[in-house]
């Protein structure tokens, strides 16, 4: 495509996965990524990096008066990640309501601004925790009501959003990216080495694993 496009770059695996999904697909790609006093705030560091190495302009948005809603163990180091979420037990601790909805419309507002009508964002609704805010139906909410909110038509694409974690490994294998994923971040406690004990690092090891590829994180 001849058209520009934003992605939602978190440093993380999917993230890193979908940013090369779109410079294949589009003429131009820049990130925004989000500083919302989460916990792992290396992921910040992580997303810099795969920005610059993937020669794409990064922004970077401060949320950081979300974490004074105290619900998640992303944003209260006080939370056990491996509990259950306080107002909804079929959730898990690490879901933090909102954000996706808060960072797609804060991707939006950036996109109109750069007049880019088409946004990127590593979902998937395959493998994950259970967070309603990753799956088709709240996109294509979000899509039509971000056009019709800003009387500005965008469109979001979800590259990974029937991928599970075995699926994303090899598609970064097809992009030609894998040692790219050895800058990214998982680890929901923030280590540099994944713990191998919180869900996101379990779900990491299990998706390298049944790909049959060892992970360039991992020595």
């Amino acid at each position: 495509m001849k058209e520009t496009a934003l992605i939602l770059l978190s440093g993380g695996q999917d993230s890193a996965t979908a940013l090369f999904w779109a410079k294949k697909k589009f003429a131009s790609v820049e990130a925004v990524s989000f500083d919302y006093g989460q916990r792992h705030r290396r992921e910040l560091k992580s997303a810099k990096k795969i920005a610059a190495l993937a020669k794409v302009k990064q922004t970077v948005i401060s949320l950081k008066e979300f974490s004074q809603i105290k619900n998640s163990a992303l944003t209260d180091i006080k939370i056990n990640i491996n509990s259950q979420d306080k107002q909804n037990k079929k959730l898990p601790a690490s879901f933090v309501p909102g954000r996706n909805i808060l960072f797609l419309t804060a991707a939006a507002a950036l996109a109109y601004t750069k007049k880019i009508r088409n946004i990127v964002i590593g979902i998937s609704q395959v493998d994950y925790s259970g967070y309603p805010d990753c799956r088709g139906p709240f996109i294509k909410a979000m899509q039509k009501s971000l056009s019709l909110g800003m009387e500005f038509p965008v469109k979001i694409f979800t590259p990974l959003i029937n991928l599970d974690k075995k699926q994303t490994v090899l598609l970064a294998k097809t992009l030609g990216v894998l040692d790219i994923m050895k800058y990214t971040h998982t680890c929901y406690m923030g280590t540099k080495t994944p713990c191998g004990k919180c869900p996101a690092c379990v779900l990491r090891a299990k998706g390298f694993k049944e790909a049959g590829i060892k992970d360039p994180l991992v020595k």
